[in-house]
């Protein structure tokens, strides 16, 4: 490869998924296919969104990506080492806090930096302030995470997520149970935190007018079995507002193209 091939080549690819199936065990369907056959690169600092109607797999996209589960064919590789189970370097984001209410909010990023070796206490802590007032919350580091809001916990989970400096950064439908007005302020705040860290991104969410708001690209999947049907590229500065005419114009050629095809009930989202 000559100079100029190497200065145009595409970087390479932080996260590799090669062809990966996956199927369930189910009750009432038997036996349930949520992936077939799903290839998709991701780069280096890249803000990916998945969307798509339940059932199409992009929440076991996640897990697999993550090291909870693994694929019964093919191969998901985090910088071009094998994913086999959960590590540090993939940290995973859901729709509840997931925090513990017996910690107070630096006390919770505290347990999470127990994953990054090396540290001391005193270390710890100003790693975790340093996370707090990245988010907004360096005012309530010894709160309790009952006296929090919905948008203020995802805020400490979104921190607590971020403290052991991951590479990759997996978010599964993170603001999906709050309310409108905190939603929009979060996706400020998510596209601020990932201009500074530029953090790899795979982000799931059935909203596509949120996908269009924080995505570099949008991978639409459509269901049973769940495969990649379509991307999109969006070319749009940031930081982006949710009810802008240019994300409405994107958003609608995303939602047409996920109208075309009907999702089927049932299956694994």
């Amino acid at each position: 490869m000559n100079l100029q091939q190497e200065l145009l080549a595409p970087p390479p690819a932080k996260l590799q998924i090669d062809r990966v199936s996956k199927s369930f065990a189910t009750v009432r369907h038997g036996r349930v296919q949520a992936l077939e056959q799903v290839s998709l690169q991701v780069a280096e600092g890249e803000f990916v969104c998945l969307v798509g109607p339940s059932g199409c797999g992009k929440s076991t996209l996640l897990n697999l990506i993550a090291g909870l589960e693994q694929p019964d064919e093919g191969l998901v590789t985090a910088d071009g080492k094998v994913v086999r189970e959960p590590g540090r370097e993939r940290m995973m984001m859901f729709q509840e806090s997931s925090l513990f209410p017996w910690l107070d909010v630096v006390g919770n990023l505290m347990f999470a930096l127990r994953l990054k070796p090396g540290l001391h206490e005193r270390e710890r802590r100003e790693v975790a302030q340093y996370f707090l007032r990245l988010v907004g919350l360096e005012n309530f580091a010894s709160a309790s995470i009952h006296e929090l809001s919905g948008g203020m916990k995802q805020r400490v989970a979104l921190a607590r997520a971020l403290a052991p400096n991951p590479r990759v950064l997996l978010m599964d439908e993170p603001f999906a149970a709050l309310d409108a007005m905190t939603r929009e302020q979060l996706y400020g705040d998510l596209q601020r935190i990932w201009a500074q860290r530029r953090v790899t991104i795979v982000f799931v969410t059935h909203n596509v007018r949120e996908a269009v708001s924080l995505g570099d690209r949008v991978v639409l999947f459509s269901p049973h079995p769940g495969r990649i049907r379509e991307e999109f590229r969006i070319g749009l500065p940031r930081p982006r507002e949710l009810n802008s005419v240019e994300v409405a114009g994107y958003a609608t050629t995303i939602t047409q193209a996920l109208k075309a095809h009907r999702p089927v009930a049932g299956g694994k989202s």
